[in-house]
C-alpha cells in the first residue's frame, strides 16, 4: 500500500485541517473507486439502459435528476464493464462520478458552438455532445497522437457526429481561433493538472506526486485558461476544471483569470458534495469569489477527488 509523501500529507493537512476530516481522507484514497458508469443518452435511454443492465448487476440511479448517472453497487471482475455488450456498443461510458462534474457545470445546449480544449480521452467530449444533442459544432482538441487516436475512438462508439476532432497544442489552437474572429458559446478546459484526487484509481500517483510538477502545471493552466478566455464570446461560459486538490492549480488559476480578464465566477448546483474554494493558501491571498469554486473531496462523496469553477466572460477578449 502507497502512502502519502510528507510533503504532499502536509500540504492536505493543511487543506483538511480537521483531524478527524483528514483521517477519512487518508483512509478512503486507500480503496478502491465506486463503478460508476454514465448512459449515452445518444444512443439510448437511461431508462432502457437500466432494464438491460438490471438483468445482470445491482443498478443504482443515485441521482434522481440526473438519470443518466448509473453506479453498478457490487464488485466485478476486471474488466467486466468494459467487456460487456452495451460497453461495446457505446451505450454507456464507463466514467468516474466526479468527473462527470465539469460537463454539467458547462450546461451544454443544442446548436451551441462549443470548444473542449483539452479533449482525450472523450469522456467529458461525449458527455457534452449527448447534451447537445449531437447537434451544433463541437470541436474536440488535443496534442499527442496517441491521445487523439484513443478520443477518436471513443466519439465514433458513442456516435458522436457533431465533433470536429483537432490535433493542437491547447495555446497556439485558442489564439489561431482568435486571430480569426472565432468565438465560442462555451469552452470546457479540464487542464493537465498533478492528478492528486485520482489517488483511489490510479495508486502510482502517490509515488509519482512532485512539488516542482505542481508548479510548472500552474504556469502553464494560467497560460491555457488566458488564452481560451479570447476564444470565448461576451456572456459565454468557461469551466474550469481540474482532478487535483492543489490550490496552485485550482483557486490560484480562477483567481489569476479574475484580476486579469473581464470574468465574473458563477455558483455552481451538482449533485455531488462541494465545498467552497479558499481564499488564501501560504502567502498567497485570493479573491473572495473563489468561494464560489466546487472542490469535491474523495471522502465526501466516495468518488475521486475533482475541483470545478464556472466563469462567465463580460466581454470579449482582444
Amino acid at each position: 500500500m502507497y502512502e502519502m509523501k510528507p510533503l504532499f500529507k502536509g500540504r492536505m493537512q493543511a487543506l483538511l485541517p480537521d483531524i478527524i476530516d483528514f483521517e477519512k481522507f487518508n483512509k478512503i484514497i486507500h480503496q478502491s473507486p465506486r463503478n460508476f458508469i454514465r448512459c449515452n443518452t445518444i444512443k439510448i435511454s437511461p431508462e432502457s439502459l437500466f432494464e438491460r443492465l438490471k438483468q445482470r448487476w445491482n443498478v443504482v440511479q443515485p441521482f434522481p435528476n440526473h438519470k443518466e448517472i448509473i453506479l453498478i453497487d457490487q464488485d466485478l471482475l476486471p474488466g467486466e464493464l468494459g467487456n460487456a455488450l452495451e460497453h461495446i456498443l457505446g451505450y454507456y461510458y464507463v466514467q468516474e462520478v466526479s468527473s462527470m462534474m465539469s460537463a454539467l457545470a458547462l450546461d451544454p445546449r443544442p446548436e451551441e458552438l462549443i470548444l473542449d480544449v483539452c479533449a482525450s480521452p472523450g469522456s467529458k467530449t461525449s458527455q457534452i455532445a449527448a447534451s447537445m444533442k449531437n447537434t451544433g459544432t463541437l470541436i474536440a482538441n488535443d496534442l499527442k497522437i496517441d491521445r487523439i487516436k484513443i478520443l477518436a475512438a471513443t466519439l465514433e462508439r458513442c456516435g458522436v457526429m457533431n465533433a470536429i476532432i483537432t490535433r493542437n497544442d491547447g495555446i497556439l489552437l485558442c489564439e489561431r481561433l482568435a486571430k480569426r474572429g472565432l468565438k465560442f458559446d462555451k469552452i470546457l478546459l479540464d487542464a493537465p493538472c498533478s492528478g492528486e484526487g485520482t489517488l483511489r484509481s490510479s495508486p502510482k500517483t502517490f509515488l509519482m506526486w512532485n512539488p516542482k510538477v505542481v508548479k510548472n502545471l500552474s504556469r502553464m493552466q494560467k497560460k491555457l485558461l488566458a488564452y481560451s478566455l479570447k476564444c470565448l464570446k461576451s456572456g459565454g461560459t468557461l469551466v474550469y476544471s481540474t482532478c487535483t486538490h492543489s490550490p496552485e492549480e485550482n483557486e490560484s488559476v480562477v483567481n489569476f483569470a479574475i484580476n486579469n480578464f473581464p470574468v465574473r465566477v458563477e455558483i455552481i448546483n451538482l449533485p455531488l458534495k462541494c465545498r467552497e474554494g479558499i481564499t488564501s493558501w501560504h502567502e498567497d491571498s485570493y479573491s473572495q469569489e473563489v468561494q464560489k469554486c466546487c472542490r469535491i473531496y474523495p471522502h465526501d462523496n466516495d468518488s475521486e477527488g475533482f475541483f470545478v469553477a464556472k466563469m462567465t466572460l463580460l466581454e470579449e477578449v482582444k
